[in-house]
This record gives structure tokens, C-alpha cells and sequence, in this order.
């Protein structure tokens, strides 16, 4: 353990490379290759299982228990930012996390239906893993860097994040194409779920082993170790919620700006959450090769859209202003869902992914900034972005029960996909109502 002063630059990189780490949960287990190996589970099973008591389709279950997950994590979050504030060796908590959600990511090697209790856990805690160690990996930026040097340093661990995703990715998807250069035998089909297990247990690998670059050099914590853990200060997180809760009424453009940013990340959230299920179970694709494939293919499509969506929305906030591009971003995902209910094959799912790609890359970047803007001044961000995080998270639950229920209900994804455009509608009324010079400091 090196003990390097704050501002230092090989401190500043450890701290960045963590991202390098663990953004392989966000893209192989959240986004491509687990929804697609969960969906070639029940390929012979008409995607319906008894569970819990249950007769559930397979994509409502997956996102009953995502929503579950992002429940608890909502109320974990304040919980961990008061512990993160003031004990003394947050490191050890960001490691249990961490290596909660690599391990069980690990775990899915052995994600089948005749257990699928025990799959449904390890897939539970590897989300409450992932979202866990972030609470102290972001409390630590403070911590190692001056406040000139935050936003270039957080931008770099973003960048080494989709990197390394997209390098593990790759790798993940050559192996799946071609399982026998591996080693890996079996039929076709055999060889290609082997493949995907495999790729769980490299997420945990890779997670585990580069973090520890970020830890040979992480200090413990900014307190002094040994100072007593409170009742006070455990829930010191909420009472810093309620308090930004009661700033709002003295904030009319933030409070209106919240309750449309609310609605849309809901939306957003879900349609990112669940885009590769829809693609794997509404897409006529000709085989599952080539469902396998392009599914892969269409999420590396969305990174890469995204990065360009979100420089193409920095420039046109600049011009037009943050609220009326907010607008028109929300206005082209109303038009995304209604044309996504009608799509069937591969060629319209690849054009569609760019669109997504591109709106939710820009969404995303633009709706953190148009916060940052609309913040009263105080030197109490944390408390404010807390509430924000906060409220990302309750909206993906919602978001997820609401497509979970209707998936279940009617059978076909689709139907909740005009639900969705639906909240992008509401929440455009919503943005028309915050004033436009508002973000104009």
C-alpha cells in the first residue's frame, strides 16, 4: 500500500482504473451476454416458469427481481454515503462489495432452471454488488483529488471504463462465434452456452484482479481510523436526503426539473435494462447464431453511438439551451418506442439500436449537468447528488414493475414499450414547465 498525497497523479490514475474494473458488470452481465444466455434458457420452455408461486415469463421475473435489486439499493445508498462519510476505512467496504459482486458473477456459471433460485441470487447480489462498491469508489474523488482536477479524472475513469468493457466484450463475443478455438466443445449450441459461462466467470476475474491496482494505492479512508460508527451517522445519509427533500419548495426550477428528469430516467433506465431481452425474444432472427450475434453486436453499436450522442448533445445544449434540447431528446424517444412496437426483424432492431445509442448516450450526460446548473449554491453537492442517485434508482424500480407487469400480463413486451412512450410524453409536459434560461448561470 503506497501512501501518496492528494492531487497525486498515479493516485489520481488508481483511483480512474477501477472503472477499467468493474464496467465488464455493466456490459456482458447487465447488457449483453447474460440476457441472452437467461433467454436461450427457456428456449424449450415457451419463456414461462413456476416460480415463487408463481407462473411467470421468463423477462417480467428477470425484471421483477431487478427492480427488487435496485429497491434495496435505493435505500442502501443513503445508508453507505453516511457510513462512507466518516468511518475510517471505507476501502474495506468498497472491497466487500466488490468482491460480493465479482464472486457471484462468478456465480452464474451455474445459473440453470432446475436451481434457478440460486441463480436468481447470485444475479441479485451481483447487482448489489456492482451499485455497493460505487457509493465509495465516487466518496473517494474528493478525497484524492483537488476539485480543478475532478471532472477530468472522473471523465478518464468513464473512458477507461467503456474500454476495457468493450475489449472483455469482444473477447466474450469471439469465443461464443468460435467456442472450438478455445477449447471448448460440444455442438454448436452447447459450445455457445459453455462459452457464455465462461464469460461470467472472466467478469469476476477481471473485476477482482485489476481492482487490486486501485487498491495498492487507495488510502483508507479521509478520517482518522477508529472513529466510532453512530447510529447518527449511519443514517446521517437520510437526514441528508430530507433536508435537500425540504430545500426543494425554495427551488421552483429544480423541484419541476426533478419530476420531468424522474419520469424520463424511468423510462430511459428500463429501456436500457431490458433492450436486449426485447431484441432476443421479439426479433425474427434466422437462428440463434445469429440472434446471439447481432444482439452482441447491437449493444457494442449502442457504446459506440453514445459517446458520439453525447458530444453532438454538449454542442446543441450550448446553442439551443438545456431544457429545449432536453425537450426535443425526449420527444425522438416517443418516437423510438412507437416504432420499436412495430419491428421485427434484425435490420430494423440494428437501425434502432444506433437511434438509442445515440439519445441515450446524450440524455444521460445532459440530464446530470442540467441538474449540476440548476443547483442552489451551496457547497453541499454530495447531499444534492445523493437525492439525485436516489431518485435514478426509485425510478428504475418503478419503470421495471411497470414493464414486468405488463410483460406478464400480456405476454409480448411490446405493449410496455408504448408505456414507456407514454412517460417520455408526461415527461416532456413536465419539461415544458421548468423555465428555459433557467440553467443560464
Amino acid at each position: 500500500m503506497k501512501n501518496l498525497q492528494k492531487g497525486d497523479k498515479k493516485l489520481l490514475n488508481a483511483w480512474a482504473f477501477y472503472d477499467w474494473a468493474n464496467s465488464v458488470y455493466t456490459l456482458t452481465i447487465a447488457s449483453a451476454v447474460f440476457p441472452i444466455f437467461y433467454e436461450a434458457l427457456f428456449s424449450e420452455r415457451d419463456h414461462y416458469i413456476d416460480v415463487f408461486g408463481m407462473h411467470l415469463k421468463n423477462s417480467a421475473l428477470i425484471s421483477f427481481i431487478t427492480a427488487f435489486a435496485f429497491m434495496v439499493v435505493s435505500f442502501l445508498s443513503p445508508l453507505l454515503s453516511g457510513i462512507a462519510d466518516y468511518v475510517g476505512n471505507k476501502k474495506f467496504f468498497m472491497k466487500f462489495f466488490c468482491y460480493m459482486g465479482a464472486l457471484s458473477c462468478m456465480g452464474l456459471y451455474w445459473f440453470d432452471l432446475e436451481n434457478i433460485y440460486i441463480g436468481l441470487a447470485f444475479y441479485f447480489l451481483g447487482l448489489l454488488g456492482y451499485w455497493g462498491s460505487l457509493v465509495f469508489y465516487n466518496s473517494y474523488l474528493p478525497d484524492i483529488a483537488f476539485e480543478e482536477q475532478q471532472d477530468s479524472i472522473s471523465a478518464k475513469g468513464y473512458s477507461l471504463g467503456y474500454i476495457g468493457s468493450v475489449i472483455l466484450l469482444i473477447i466474450n463475443l469471439v469465443m461464443i462465434m468460435k467456442p472450438k478455438i478455445f477449447g471448448i466443445s460440444g455442438t454448436e449450441g452447447e459450445a455457445a452456452m459453455k462459452a457464455m459461462r465462461y464469460s461470467f466467470v472472466m467478469v469476476g476475474v477481471w473485476w477482482i484482479l485489476f481492482s487490486q491496482y486501485t487498491y495498492y494505492y487507495l488510502p483508507k479512508g479521509s478520517k482518522e481510523i477508529g472513529q466510532k460508527l453512530t447510529k447518527s451517522v449511519v443514517f446521517n445519509g437520510f437526514k441528508e436526503l430530507k433536508k435537500v427533500w425540504a430545500l426543494l419548495n425554495q427551488n421552483v426550477p429544480l423541484k419541476r426539473y426533478l419530476g420531468g428528469f424522474f419520469v424520463s430516467s424511468m423510462a430511459v433506465q428500463t429501456v436500457m435494462l431490458v433492450a436486449t431481452y426485447f431484441g432476443a425474444q421479439e426479433i425474427q432472427w434466422e437462428s440463434k447464431a445469429q440472434s446471439t450475434i447481432g444482439l452482441i453486436i447491437c449493444i457494442l453499436l449502442i457504446q459506440l453511438v453514445a459517446v458520439i450522442g453525447a458530444v453532438l448533445t454538449s454542442k446543441a445544449s450550448a446553442k439551443y439551451g438545456n431544457i429545449p434540447t432536453l425537450i426535443v431528446i425526449n420527444a425522438i424517444w416517443v418516437f423510438f418506442c412507437v416504432i420499436v412496437f412495430f419491428i421485427s426483424l434484425p435490420i430494423h432492431f440494428y437501425i434502432m439500436a444506433t437511434v438509442a445509442g445515440f439519445v441515450m448516450g446524450g440524455i444521460q450526460a445532459l440530464s446530470r449537468s442540467t441538474y449540476s446548473k440548476l443547483l442552489p449554491e451551496t457547497e453541499d453537492t454530495a447531499s444534492f447528488f445523493s437525492f439525485y442517485d436516489v431518485a435514478e434508482k426509485i425510478g428504475i424500480v418503478i419503470g421495471m414493475c411497470v414493464y414486468g407487469i405488463i410483460d406478464q400480463i400480456t405476454g409480448s413486451p411490446r405493449a410496455a414499450i408504448v408505456v414507456l412512450a407514454i412517460f417520455f410524453i408526461t415527461a416532456i409536459f413536465l419539461l415544458r414547465r421548468v423555465p428555459k434560461n433557467a440553467t443560464s448561470k
